[in-house]
């Protein structure tokens, strides 16, 4: 009896679906009346050892979008998974992205209703983005204060440090205007940057390394109006990782 006893202990141990909370998934009918969740939250739990639940007050959402990633779509609409900051979460987002995730999807055959399919196009909105600022002041200022690092363009494309990337290449990033934005709080910049009314002054015991780039939030909006107009690096198609 205690042979049994302390199996039944180490298998129960073991399990790592027993061991932690079931993560829960709100969805939208279309998707939890369809009969999907339970095609794939069991096959996710089974390779993975990660137990996932339909549940309404669930951290995990599912909506119609546009807010958290595409995962899947149904007769033209794309549907979106939202996640907090949870190793877990992430796990199971990057499983319904892989191919094994796609598959299981695609293979779900429901009672009613068209199939689901995670081979989709999302429309991008083409929003003009429009910044006020001055241009001509903003390239001498980015000469002046990033050029000694960054290649601003073909007047300094020789002198920029090969570590750091081109403004032109930093053009081409999606997110490229909210880096510009925050870039005093990037590093390394926050150790020599100072933007007034914005940064705190530097530490007593903690002096800027190099000259400090001292600027205001004008001329930062006067940069990011310079970067706005010029051509961006053409960096080619994303890497597809597997």
């Amino acid at each position: 009896m205690r042979f049994v006893l302390l199996c039944l202990s180490l298998t129960l141990t073991a399990s790592p679906s027993l061991g932690q909370q079931a993560l829960g998934l709100v969805a939208p009918e279309a998707v939890a009346n369809s009969g999907l969740l339970q095609h794939i939250l069991p096959r996710f739990s089974l390779k993975t050892g990660i137990r996932v639940i339909a549940d309404e007050a669930g951290e995990m959402s599912l909506s119609a979008g546009p807010e958290g990633e595409p995962v899947f779509a149904r007769d033209g609409v794309v549907f979106y998974l939202s996640i907090t900051e949870d190793s877990r979460q992430e796990r199971f987002r990057d499983w319904l992205r892989s191919d094994i995730g796609k598959r299981t999807v695609e293979s779900f055959t429901p009672d009613q209703g068209a199939p689901f399919s995670a081979s989709f196009e999302v429309a991008q909105d083409q929003i003009e983005l429009v910044i006020d600022g001055n241009v001509i002041l903003g390239e001498e200022l980015s000469m002046t204060h990033c050029g000694r690092c960054h290649v601003i363009g073909p007047k300094n494309r020789m002198n920029g440090l090969g570590s750091t990337p081109s403004f032109a290449v930093l053009r081409a990033m999606p997110n490229w205007s909210e880096r510009f934005e925050a870039f005093f709080a990037l590093n390394p910049h926050p150790s020599f940057t100072q933007i007034e009314d914005v940064t705190p002054p530097f530490a007593a015991d903690r002096p800027s390394p190099i000259h400090p780039v001292e600027m205001t939030l004008d001329d930062l909006e006067a940069i990011i109006a310079f970067v706005s107009v010029m051509d961006a690096a053409d960096l080619g198609a994303p890497l597809q990782l597997q």
